[in-house]
């Protein structure tokens, strides 16, 4: 299965959070998984790739051009394929595209931002891949409590709930992520609630 980990760029995070995605990584390359990543050397991003490098794993990295030109993100030197796009908006259709699954670590406004279009792609049924946000030491706690609080205030379906799953432990979240559930349903379905 190739697996699309989306996650924090920045060196400056908890080493903590570096050490669990550098530990998935590895486990799930030893599961037989690959990556699909956004092709960076820092942060989550590279701390996902040398865990399924160390696993034995498969790496796909996938960076838009200008981020090379305007010296935007070191490239991670030991992936196996790697694909330059023109745009963010390319780059993340390609990831998608090349994904089975997708694994949402700890991170900033682009992490949010690519969780939510994948979430709201399934929603829309363009496509039927398991989400599993990895919530190390608490960090997506508050994610949870918005997402609970649109559902109360009819923002959000409860049964959108079934789109993704959130975990504290790898473990269960691997066997998330190889059962490929596939949850079926309509886009009327998940509207109606």
């Amino acid at each position: 299965m190739n697996i699309c980990v989306f996650g924090a760029a920045s060196s400056e995070i908890d080493k903590k959070y570096k050490d669990a995605v550098e530990h998935m990584g590895e486990r799930l390359a030893q599961e037989g998984h690959n990556l699909v990543f956004g092709a960076g050397t820092h942060g989550l991003m590279g701390a996902a790739a040398r865990g399924f490098k160390k696993g034995g794993g498969r790496i796909t990295g996938v960076i838009p051009t200008f981020f090379k030109e305007a010296d935007v993100e070191v490239i991670y030197n030991d992936c196996d394929d790697l694909i330059f796009t023109e745009t963010m908006h390319e780059r993340k259709a390609k990831m998608e595209e090349l994904a089975d699954a997708f694994i949402i670590t700890p991170g900033g406004i682009g992490t949010f931002e690519e969780f939510f279009e994948v979430l709201t792609l399934k929603q829309l049924g363009r496509h039927k891949k398991a989400i599993a946000i990895y919530n190390i030491d608490g960090y997506y706690d508050s994610l949870q409590v918005m997402l609970e609080h649109l559902i109360k205030e009819r923002f959000l379906k409860e049964n959108c709930k079934m789109l993704y799953s959130c975990f504290s432990d790898l473990e269960s979240m691997i066997d998330y992520i190889q059962a490929d559930i596939q949850v079926d349903f309509t886009v009327k379905q998940l509207k109606d609630g």
